[in-house]
Formats: C-alpha cells, sequence, structure tokens
C-alpha cells in the first residue's frame, strides 16, 4: 500500500510505499528498471504506428509554423502574450496542458491501483482557487496591463520587490518547470524507446522550444489544444476498453474495495485526514494557481477579462476528466492485473494490454504531447520573465520591439541549454539523488508566495516590508523548515512532525502572522497606493461568467457527495 504525494504546486506525482522516504514528491526514477511492459511497446510497433508518431510530428509541425509566422501587429506581445488574442477554449486547454505532464500519467494510474481516488482531491478541490484567480486576481492582472507576476507586485511595492519576485521566479521555473520535468519525461522516453538520457532530452527540448522560439504563447496555445484533445480520445479510449473487458461500470465498483471510492477520510487516516487536505492543500494551490507565471501567463494572454475567467472555469471542467481518464485507468488495472509487484507499472500495464498493434503509437504520441505542453509554457514563462523583468527593467530599458524579441527568443536558447545540462547532471551523479533533493526542496516555497499574493490582494494596509520580508527571510525560514522535516530530523524517524500537508499550513499562518505583525507596526509605512486607472479598468465578471462558474460549483458539489459514504 501506498500514499499519494504533492510537489509544491500540489500536483500528484507518485506513489510512495511505506517503507520508503515518505515525502517523496515524485516517482523515485532512478530506482526503477527498465520494466517489461515499458519495453514491450518498442517490440510491439507496426507500420500504422511509425505512421501516426510521424503524421502527428507534422501536424505539430504545422498547426506550430501557421501560429509562429501568422501576420503580426506587435512582435514582442504575439512571443509572450499572444498579442493578447486567446480565447477561452485556448485558455483552458494550454492551461491543462502545462499542469498535466508524462509523470502525471502514471502517478494517478499507480494511486488509481493503491488507493483509489483520493488523489482526485487535488484536482477537484481546485476548483475554488481557479475561481479564485478568476474572479479576484485576474481583473487586476488585466486592469494593470501587466505581462509578468513580478511586474505585478513591483508596481504596487516598487523595484526591489520586483527584482526579488523575478529571480524567485526564474529559479523556480529554471529547476521545478524545467530541469525535473524534462528528467522525468527523458526518462520516460528512455524507457520506453531504450534510448540515451541525453539524446532523449535534447529531441524532446529542441522540438518545445522550436514553437516557443518562433511563435512563442501562440504557438504553445495552439499546439496544446490539439494535444490535449489528442490526450483526452486516448486516454478515454483505454478507459472505455478497460471497462468493457472488466464487464461494465457497475462490475467495477463490485470488484473493487469501497474505500476505493470516498473522496473524504477520516481524521484518523494516517496518509489523508481530510483536515490535511482541508487546509493544506489552499497553500499550494493559491502559489500555484494564482502566482505561478507558468499558469497565469494563459490568462495574460487573454482576448478580454471574459475570455480569461471562462478559460479558467474551463480547466475546472477538464480537471472533473481526472478520474475517468488517469485515475480509473489504475482502478482497472487493480481489478484486472491485481498482482503487481509495482503500482507505478499500472499505465504502461493497460497499455501494453489492451491497447491492440497498431494503437501504441498513440501511447507515444500521448507521452510527446505533454511534455511538449509543459515544457513549452516553461520556456515562454521563463522567456518572459527575464525579458521583461530583468532585461528590459534593469539591463535595457529603452530596448526597442525587435531587441526585446532578440531577448526573449535567446532565452529560450539558454534555457534549453540550462535544463539538459541539469538533467544530465541529475542522472549521472551517483549517491545523491538531486531530482527528489530539488523538487522537496522547491515544496516549500509555496507558504511565501500564497501569503504576500493574498495579503496584496485582499489587504491593503501590506507594506513593502511586510512582503519583502516573506519573500526573502520568510522563504529561508519555510525552506529550512523543508530542510529539516527532510533530512535534519526526517519524519520517518522522528514522530513529532505534523502531516507534511499541515506543516505547510502551519508555515503559512506563521508568515502571514508575522507579515501582518510587521504592517502593523512599521512607522513608515511604505504601502500600495491605489493606481487610479488600474482601478477604472476592473471589470466585474459578466453573466455568462456567472453562470459557467454557479454550474461547475454545483457539479463539483455533487461530486463530493456521490464519492463518499462507500
Amino acid at each position: 500500500m501506498g500514499r499519494v504525494s504533492t510537489n509544491h504546486y500540489g500536483n500528484v506525482y507518485c506513489v510512495i510505499r511505506d517503507n520508503e522516504k515518505i515525502n517523496a514528491p515524485w516517482i523515485p526514477w532512478q530506482k526503477l528498471k527498465k520494466t517489461n511492459q515499458m519495453g514491450n511497446i518498442v517490440e510491439r510497433l507496426t507500420n500504422l504506428d511509425y505512421f501516426i508518431v510521424i503524421a502527428y510530428l507534422i501536424i505539430l509541425m504545422i498547426i506550430g509554423y501557421r501560429a509562429s509566422f501568422s501576420k503580426k501587429k506587435n512582435s514582442d506581445e504575439t512571443l509572450f502574450l499572444a498579442n493578447k488574442s486567446l480565447n477561452w477554449s485556448s485558455i483552458g486547454f494550454n492551461m491543462w496542458g502545462t499542469n498535466v505532464g508524462p509523470s502525471m500519467l502514471l502517478a494517478f494510474a499507480s494511486i488509481g491501483y493503491s488507493t483509489g481516488i483520493v488523489a482526485v482531491n487535488f484536482d477537484w478541490y481546485a476548483f475554488i482557487f481557479l475561481f479564485l484567480l478568476a474572479i479576484v486576481f485576474a481583473p487586476k492582472y488585466l486592469a494593470a496591463k501587466v505581462s509578468t507576476m513580478p511586474e505585478f507586485m513591483g508596481n504596487r511595492y516598487g523595484d526591489s520587490t520586483q527584482n526579488i519576485l523575478a529571480w524567485y521566479a526564474l529559479v523556480k521555473i529554471l529547476i521545478s518547470w524545467l530541469s525535473l520535468g524534462l528528467f522525468a519525461g527523458g526518462f520516460l522516453v528512455r524507457q520506453i524507446l531504450g534510448i540515451p538520457m541525453w539524446q532523449s532530452v535534447t529531441v524532446l527540448v529542441a522540438f518545445a522550444g522550436l514553437f516557443t522560439f518562433f511563435g512563442g504563447l501562440k504557438a504553445i496555445a495552439k499546439v496544446n489544444v490539439f494535444q490535449m484533445i489528442l490526450l483526452i480520445a486516448v486516454s478515454l479510449s483505454l478507459m472505455l476498453l478497460g471497462l468493457n473487458k472488466v464487464g461494465g461500470i457497475l462490475a467495477l465498483y463490485e470488484k473493487t474495495p469501497h474505500h476505493f471510492w470516498n473522496l473524504i477520510q477520516p481524521a484518523s487516516d494516517p496518509k489523508y485526514p481530510w483536515y490535511a487536505i482541508l487546509l493544506g492543500y489552499p497553500v499550494a494551490a493559491v502559489a500555484f494557481f494564482c502566482t505561478d507565471q507558468s499558469m497565469v501567463q494563459s490568462v495574460l494572454g487573454a482576448k478580454n477579462l471574459k475570455e480569461g475567467q471562462l478559460g479558467v472555469s474551463f480547466i475546472g471542467w477538464l480537471k472533473i476528466l481526472s478520474l475517468p481518464l488517469f485515475i480509473g485507468t489504475g482502478i482497472l488495472c487493480y481489478v484486472l492485473f491485481p498482482n503487481l509487484k509495482d503500482p507505478n507499472e499500472a499505465y504502461m500495464t493497460m497499455v501494453t494490454n489492451l491497447f491492440p498493434p497498431g494503437m501504441n503509437g498513440l501511447v507515444i504520441v500521448v507521452l510527446i504531447a505533454v511534455l511538449v505542453g509543459t515544457i513549452g509554457s516553461s520556456l515562454n514563462s521563463l522567456s518572459t520573465v527575464f525579458t521583461m523583468d530583468i532585461y528590459v527593467k534593469k539591463i535595457n530599458p529603452q530596448a526597442s520591439n525587435k531587441q526585446i524579441v532578440r531577448i526573449g527568443r535567446w532565452a529560450v536558447v539558454a534555457g534549453c541549454i540550462f535544463a539538459v545540462v541539469v538533467v544530465l547532471a541529475i542522472d549521472n551523479i551517483k549517491g545523491l539523488n538531486l531530482f527528489d533533493v530539488f523538487q522537496s526542496v522547491l515544496g516549500f516555497i509555496a507558504p511565501p508566495l500564497s501569503v504576500v499574493f493574498l495579503l496584496t490582494v485582499f489587504w491593503k494596509r501590506t507594506t513593502r516590508k511586510a512582503v519583502n520580508f516573506t519573500l526573502s527571510i520568510g522563504s529561508v525560514l519555510s525552506l529550512g523548515t523543508g530542510v529539516t522535516y527532510l533530512w535534519i530530523l526526517p519524519s520517518d524517524k522522528y514522530a513529532f512532525w505534523p502531516h507534511y500537508l499541515m506543516l505547510s499550513f502551519f508555515i503559512f499562518a506563521g508568515l502571514l502572522i508575522i507579515a501582518i505583525l510587521i504592517s502593523l507596526l512599521d512607522r513608515t509605512p511604505s504601502i500600495y497606493t491605489v493606481n487610479a486607472e488600474h482601478e477604472a479598468n476592473i471589470e466585474k465578471p459578466q453573466r455568462a461568467v456567472w453562470i459557467s462558474w454557479i454550474a461547475l460549483a454545483v457539479v463539483m458539489i455533487a461530486l463530493y457527495l456521490f464519492f463518499n459514504g462507500h
């Protein structure tokens, strides 16, 4: 038996067996051996499979080319914010594409196999924080006409805050989004195709980098719409094949432990008590959905506020599909193949045993799709933050649009090279699993970000000293607690530690209280002065937006009521 673990964004990545370190947020890739299920895909590939992969790559390149080289009115905006042209569907699919990674496909199936549907909380509970982004944060972001999150905070608290947050964002994107995401994807490609790691990651990052280099956010968004539709089609096919083999939904329910179908676990549950998810998950969710450049950038590229708000609502609807498309695969595998030695093999076991020859190419296509989506969005965010918050702000304030585009593209190239180097280092350094180290430490970045952005938006008395203290000293305190929890006094040896989700909540609550006290006790407070123009630009949600969100809330409440008491 194992449990689900999350990264600092609340994404679900792996099942951790009881005898392993209880907080490692990702599948321990370096401990896994090449499985027969993975190797069998290459052996089963037919001419039709190769045709499917080649056709997919051609279609992808055509979509990317048309998005990249269409007529542009303003080059710099097209590269970073898609010339403010994204509609609600593009925003929703692109945010979902950024959120879904290759490890998520394996991890959700693994969790479904081991524990049932409890991990769906990390997708379904998110609708509350997506609502917060759409109704509270997005109107302020778009009214301020910013390109990045550091720029938004800089408008309110000055250059010092913008500088801290810009470097904060760059490190987070480079390590968490790019390097660790690429490592997970490269590992899977290496396992499936049997090619060296350096070849797999180089091809992947080059492929994703091309779209970002030439087309920026617009190209990535267009490509992600196609790729996410493809992901839904392939995952749904696998689910339907599994249901047919099991004998239908009722048969699946009868053949699984009934507790598999409960979203809310009792307070006595050692792995996911209800209060830990209720209080701890929001800390990561606010940081991820409301403040992370890679996620929010799609909203910043919206045609208008209405499209942005509907797009955020759309990803909330898409997240409902996590149960049938991803976790359901693992539950089906539990019934069909109950004696797996490693739950992490659940997804590939289903693929190799259920997909007929000629359809295995679709699996490779889906893995490439989710990789290109995540890596492309990360590269575009990296390019935007570096160019707008560091180059334009500090190095060359008088830069022309042409210069800005050129620097943005060089930032993409630099990001690609850095990510490949870090991935190869992670893969080659023996005795120290840098992958787990980086991801675990980054898991404690969320509390300071959540405190700063929530106070900024909801409490006008927040001072610059409070914000800068939380982002700097507060981050050191948060990360220091994390290092102590993980390695100095590890939680598997010292029983005094709370559940790691509750630890995140306690750090958040402590930093929140400190920030409030600093603001109240500051004798020369430098607080946000309301910008009349920005305030005038803030729009109220339209009727269609409210209808969409109310409908989503009703559906989510109904799902939580239905999936409990089993």
